[in-house]
């Protein structure tokens, strides 16, 4: 039949259904890279959990024979990480929430073209702040002249809308139908009940995958902190590890000795630190990842 009509049977190789060694090929790579990728996870958990004998006996730790909780006790025991710990989260919830509602006026805002003029003009000094950092000396300048160091306003303030964040949203809002709106319009819904009765409800797809991106970038930044907090008693956790595990100081200054017990090796008390930083995100990230394709692609891609 193919013959008779010229039409070509021949499909592109990603079209075909694949061969059962492909499939066992790919299977074998996946398993290969996953192992890779929980190898750190677990080597970081086995040695928080390990007793002075584990660590002494030396060698790769992925299942110590003496597993304890000391190393915990004793991190949260002390009141520099557990204050460290209580800022990260703080200052995360905040920021995320400020982050998050500065950007989604603003983007809505953007959208609207025809009741509010200028708005061409904003979206490209949006789009200018992507192509021109002003760089690290100005931010600080600022910072300081605005009576900020030593603040932790100046760890929210300087990120508090970003701009490739900005755009998703606003093109996530575009692709909303305006019959939903005009609909509202006519039927006396002012501009604020619009937007939090019809688009927000809408575009929870997309803003939980920015909140997500939001929360991850306060979670983890650890270089605003270093810039602007000169209090080593305002250190978030991400500042504090990196004080005891990349830069090698004694962590014995931040932690609390377990009653009747010796000290836990300095060892186990970093990996402790590395788990309770990481967790956190690690118990968000289940939760927000469904939204992943449909808000980050729905909003980048025009329809």
């Amino acid at each position: 039949m193919a013959a008779i009509t010229g039409v070509s049977t021949n499909r592109p190789t990603w079209m075909e259904k694949p061969s059962r060694i492909s499939s066992v090929a790919k299977g074998v790579i996946l398993v290969v890279i996953a192992i890779l990728m929980l190898f750190p996870f677990v080597y970081v958990l086995a040695v928080s959990l390990s007793s002075n004998q584990d660590v002494i006996k030396g060698g790769l730790i992925l299942f110590p024979a003496h597993p304890t909780l000391d190393a915990y006790r004793a991190v949260l025991g002390g009141g520099a990480i557990t204050h460290a710990l209580q800022v990260s989260i703080g200052v995360t919830i905040i920021g995320t929430a400020g982050s998050m509602a500065f950007t989604t006026t603003l983007a809505y805002g953007l959208t609207r073209t025809r009741q509010a003029p200028g708005t061409k003009i904003v979206l490209y000094l949006v789009l200018g702040t992507l192509l021109f950092s002003p760089g690290i000396i100005p931010n600080y300048l600022l910072i300081r002249y605005l009576g900020l160091l030593d603040n932790y306003v100046a760890l929210v303030l300087p990120g508090l809308i970003n701009a490739f964040n900005l755009i998703v949203i606003r093109q996530f809002f575009m692709n909303i139908p305006e019959e939903l709106t005009d609909s509202a319009y006519m039927d006396g819904a002012n501009a604020a009940q619009v937007f939090w009765h019809i688009v927000l409800p809408l575009s929870k797809p997309v803003l939980a995958v920015i909140a997500l991106f939001y929360g991850v970038g306060y979670w983890g930044d650890y270089f605003t902190a270093l810039l602007y907090l000169n209090d080593s008693s305002k250190w978030p956790i991400q500042l504090v590890l990196r004080l005891y595990v990349i830069q090698g100081e004694p962590v014995t200054n931040g932690v609390q000795a377990v009653a009747s017990r010796p000290m836990p090796p300095s060892e186990a008390i970093q990996m402790a630190v590395v788990v309770l930083a990481t967790i956190p995100i690690l118990l968000v990230y289940p939760f927000l990842q469904r939204y992943f394709t449909r808000g980050v692609l729905t909003g980048a891609i025009k329809g």
